[in-house]
C-alpha cells in the first residue's frame, strides 16, 4: 500500500463543495497530501467517485482513503483503512492513504466534535461512522452495476474492488462503475457486514507506514522542506511566565549563515541558512531575562499546596449507597498516592514550518489537532481562518504534547518577521523545559473491609483540571471528567462508593494531557490500594480482586487469563515478586502481571510482563499487541525514572541524561494475549501505559514488603528489603 508520504507533489487542497448532514452525503473535501515542496495541484477531483468525505475511486479502480485521524505511531492509518476497506469491499492492497485537511465539519471526531486524535478513541469513535461510509459507497456501486445489467442489487456481490452478478458471473470493477455510481444515492440504513463475514478486520496486517519509516521516505513535520526556506531555533525565559529583558545580538550576527535575530516579548529566535547556524547564533546571544514573580516557585511549594488542597472537600463525581455509614463500620484502611509532573519527550522535537505571505499563511507540522492549529495560527497571523492552510505530516510521537498549538503559534509569530518560509525547531532542552506537563496528582482513599470484601470506598482526586482549559464546555459542576476517569468506573463491586474531585492548579506550571491521561493516576492509586487491602485481609491479591469482579465478567476474564499465562502462584526466589493490575480504561479491559527483582541497592530489574486484554473486536491484533507492548515500556519508564522537578521557577531536567528512558537491555520479556470478543472496539494506545506502573509497584511490594505510594520508584526505600 502507498501512503501519502510517498507523494511529494501536492501542496494544497481542492474542495468539491458539500458537507455532512444527517449522514454521509455526496460530498468530498479533497485532503492535503504529505509532501516536502508545495505546488498548486490540478483539480484532481474530476472523474472520481467521491461518495463521502473518506472515499474516492478513479476510473482505473484506484481507491484513496482519507484519514480523519493522525498517525503518530499508533497504527491508526492501517486500522482505519481496514475498517473502510472492509465495508467498501475494496482491495486493500491497492489502496492509497491521504491525510484529511483541517475541517471539523467533515472530519470532526464523533466524540469531541473536533478534528482531534487522542484519548485512545480513534477506532471506537469512528467505528460505526466509517463502516457506514464504506457500506454506503458499496451500495451505490452495486446499484450502478445492477442497473447496467438490469438485475436486482440483491443478486450482486462485491469483493476486492469488483461487483459480481451471482447468477451470470458478470463482473464490473469499481473503476468501470465510477461514472454511473456518482448518480446513485445510497439507501438509508445500509446493512453492515456480520463480523463473521469480515475479510480484513481481525487480520494481523502489517502496518502500511512501516516500509517508508524503515527506508527513510516517510515524511514527518520536521522533514518539511520548501524552496528558499530558512531555519530558526528559539530560547524562552527559563522561568515560567518570564519575559525577554535585554538582548545583545552583536556576536550572533557575526556568525556565518545567521540572517536575523527575532526578539519577541517572551522568546528570542535566531534565523539562519540551516539549523547549525541558527543554533550557533542562539548560543552566542547574551540575553537578560525578566524572570517575573515565578522565580521563587519550587517543587516543594507545589506539593505543599497540593497536599493542602487534597484535604478539602471536593465536587462529587459519583456516589452510591451510604458512604458515611459504610466507613463507620468494618476494618478501615487509609492511604494517599502521589504522581509527579511528567514531560512528553517525543522523539521528534517540537517544530513547525510557516510561510507568512501577508495576506495568507501556510503551516507544515505534525499535530493531533489540525483545526485548532489553523484557528490559533490565524489569530497569530491576524488573518481570517480561511486564509490559513495547515498541512499535516506523520508525527514522531505525540503522547498528548501535540494536542497543543503553541509551537505553531510561536512559529507564525516568528515567520511574520521573516521573508519567505521558515522552519522553527525547538532543541531538546527547550522542548523539555517548556513543555505542557502531565499534572501532578494526589489521590486519597479511605475504605473499609467486611467479610473479606470492600464494603465502603471513598476516593478523592486532587490535581489540575486540564479540560477546564482545553475544552471548557466539558468541565461542569467542578468536575474534570478526565481527572476522574477509571475512578468513577472502577471495575470492583462495592456497595458504598464515593468519588470526589478537587481542582488544584499549580502556580505557573502549564499542564496538559499525557499518554494515559486521567487513568494514569487513578489506576495507579486504586490498584496499589487493592494490594494493600488484600494483604490486610490476608488474601492473595488476585483472589481478593476476583471476589469483587463476579458482576463484571470482562475484566474478570482478563485477570484469570493474565494469572494463568504469567504463572501466578508459582514459587519465586527471594527479592523477586509478581504484581498485578486490573483496569477498565478507554473502553477496554486489561489485566497485567509484572515480575520484577529488587537487588540490595534498590535497583529494580524487570524480568517479565504478561498482559491479557479485551478490547472488543480486534481490528488488527498485531497493532493491539504492539501498542500494549509500547505502552508498557512507556509506563514502566515513567514509573522507574519519570519526574519533572522545579527549582527557582525552572525545570531541572533538560535531556535524556537527566530524564531517563528505559534502555533496551533493561526491557523485559512481554507477552500480550488478546481475548476474542464480539463487543465494539475499545481504545488501546494508552491502556498499556496505565497498567504498567501499578503492576510494577505491586511486584516490588511483593518482593520487599514496602508499600510505595509515590512515583517514581524510590530506590532508597526498597534497598536491602525483602518480603
Amino acid at each position: 500500500m502507498n501512503i501519502a508520504a510517498k507523494i511529494p507533489d501536492v501542496s494544497r487542497r481542492s474542495l468539491l463543495t458539500g458537507g455532512l448532514a444527517s449522514g454521509f452525503l455526496l460530498a468530498f473535501h479533497l485532503p492535503v497530501r504529505a509532501f516536502n515542496e508545495p505546488n498548486q495541484p490540478p483539480d484532481v477531483a474530476d472523474g472520481k467517485f467521491a461518495p463521502n468525505a473518506f472515499i474516492r475511486i478513479d476510473e482505473k479502480g484506484h481507491t484513496t482513503l482519507v484519514m480523519p485521524q493522525v498517525e503518530m505511531g499508533q497504527g491508526v492509518y492501517t486500522s482505519i483503512a481496514m475498517i473502510l476497506a472492509e465495508e467498501l469491499d475494496a482491495d486493500i492492497a491497492q489502496v492509497t492513504l491521504e491525510h484529511a485537511p483541517p475541517n471539523d465539519k467533515l472530519y470532526g471526531n464523533p466524540v469531541f466534535g473536533l478534528q482531534v486524535t487522542g484519548n485512545s478513541n480513534s477506532i471506537r469513535a469512528w467505528w460505526m461512522a466509517l463502516r457506514k461510509a464504506g457500506a454506503g459507497a458499496r451500495a451505490q456501486l452495486v446499484q450502478a452495476a445492477a442497473k447496467q445489467w438490469q438485475v436486482e442489487p440483491a443478486s450482486c456481490t462485491t469483493s476486492k474492488g469488483e461487483v459480481t452478478h451471482k447468477d451470470s458471473g458478470r463482473k464490473l470493477s469499481y473503476g468501470e462503475l465510477t461514472t454511473a455510481a456518482r448518480s446513485e444515492i445510497a439507501p438509508k440504513d445500509v446493512p453492515l457486514k456480520d463480523p463473521k463475514d469480515f475479510v480484513c478486520i481481525g487480520q494481523p496486517l502489517k502496518r502500511f507506514d512501516t516500509p517508508e519509516k524503515v527506508n527513510g521516505r516517510a515524511i514527518y513535520g520536521i522533514d518539511a522542506t520548501l524552496p528558499g526556506m530558512k531555519f530558526a531555533t528559539v530560547a524562552a525565559c527559563p522561568v515560567f511566565g518570564g519575559k525577554v529583558g535585554n538582548v545583545d545580538d552583536s556576536a550572533a550576527r557575526k556568525i556565518a549563515g545567521v540572517h536575523k535575530v527575532v526578539v519577541l516579548d517572551d522568546m528570542v529566535a535566531v534565523v539562519g541558512d540551516h539549523m547549525w547556524a541558527a543554533k550557533k547564533g542562539l548560543d552566542a546571544l547574551k540575553i537578560e531575562w525578566d524572570e517575573g514573580p515565578n522565580a521563587r516557585i519550587s517543587t516543594d511549594d507545589i506539593w505543599r499546596d497540593l497536599r493542602t488542597a487534597s484535604e478539602k472537600e471536593g465536587a462529587v463525581a459519583k456516589s452510591v449507597g451510604d458512604i458515611a455509614k459504610g466507613l463507620a463500620s468494618g476494618d478501615k484502611l487509609e492511604a494517599s498516592y502521589e504522581l509527579p509532573f511528567l514531560a512528553h519527550a517525543t522523539m521528534e522535537p517540537i517544530n513547525a514550518t510557516v510561510h507568512f505571505k501577508g495576506d495568507s499563511c501556510e503551516v507544515w507540522t505534525g499535530t493531533q489537532i489540525m483545526t485548532r492549529c489553523q484557528s490559533e495560527a490565524a489569530k497569530a497571523a491576524g488573518l481570517p481562518v480561511e486564509k490559513v492552510s495547515v498541512y499535516n505530516h506523520l508525527l514522531g510521537g505525540g503522547f498528548g504534547r501535540k494536542l497543543e498549538p503553541d509551537m505553531v503559534v510561536a512559529a507564525v509569530r516568528i515567520a511574520k518577521q521573516v521573508d519567505g518560509p521558515v522552519k522553527v525547531v525547538w532543541t531538546r532542552e527547550e522542548d523539555m523545559q517548556h513543555d505542557v506537563y502531565r499534572p501532578a496528582y494526589r489521590d486519597t482513599i479511605a475504605a473499609t473491609l467486611s467479610d473479606g470484601r470492600i464494603a465502603a470506598w471513598k476516593y478523592k482526586v486532587a490535581g489540575s483540571a486540564v479540560l477546564a482549559r482545553w475544552l471548557p464546555p466539558a468541565f461542569q459542576n467542578g468536575i474534570d471528567i478526565d481527572a476522574v476517569d477509571s475512578a468513577v468506573d472502577m471495575p470492583y463491586d462495592v456497595p458504598n462508593f464515593h468519588v470526589e474531585y478537587v481542582r488544584a492548579e499549580p502556580p505557573a506550571v502549564p499542564t496538559g494531557f499525557w499518554r494515559g491521561v486521567g487513568p494514569n493516576n487513578n489506576v495507579f492509586a486504586i490498584e496499589c490500594f487493592m494490594d494493600e487491602f488484600a494483604r490486610k485481609a490476608g488474601k492473595d491479591p488476585i483472589d481478593f480482586r476476583r471476589t469483587m469482579l463476579a458482576n463484571n465478567p470482562r475484566p474478570l476474564a482478563a485477570l484469570n487469563l493474565a494469572a494463568e499465562k504469567s504463572g501466578w502462584g508459582q514459587p519465586l526466589a527471594p527479592r523477586i515478586g509478581r504484581g498485578v493490575s486490573v483496569q477498565p480504561s478507554f473502553g477496554s479491559f486489561i489485566a497485567t502481571v509484572v515480575e520484577a527483582e529488587v537487588d540490595e541497592q534498590g535497583e529494580v530489574h524487570l524480568r517479565r510482563v504478561t498482559s491479557a486484554v479485551d478490547t472488543g473486536i480486534a481490528v488488527n491484533p498485531d497493532t493491539i499487541k504492539a501498542q500494549i507492548e509500547g505502552g508498557l515500556i512507556f509506563g514502566l519508564t515513567a514509573a522507574l525514572y519519570g519526574e519533572v522537578t522545579i527549582d527557582k521557577g525552572r525545570v531541572q531536567q533538560s535531556n535524556f541524561n537527566d530524564y531517563r528512558m528505559l534502555r533496551i537491555n533493561q526491557a523485559p520479556k512481554i507477552e500480550v494475549h488478546v481475548i476474542k470478543s464480539g463487543e465494539p472496539p475499545g481504545g488501546i494506545g494508552e491502556a498499556g501505559v496505565t497498567a504498567a506502573a501499578p503492576a510494577l509497584r505491586n511486584a516490588i511490594y511483593a518482593a520487599t514488603g514496602v508499600a510505595l505510594r509515590r512515583l517514581p520508584i524510590d530506590r532508597g526505600l526498597i534497598a536491602g528489603k525483602k518480603a
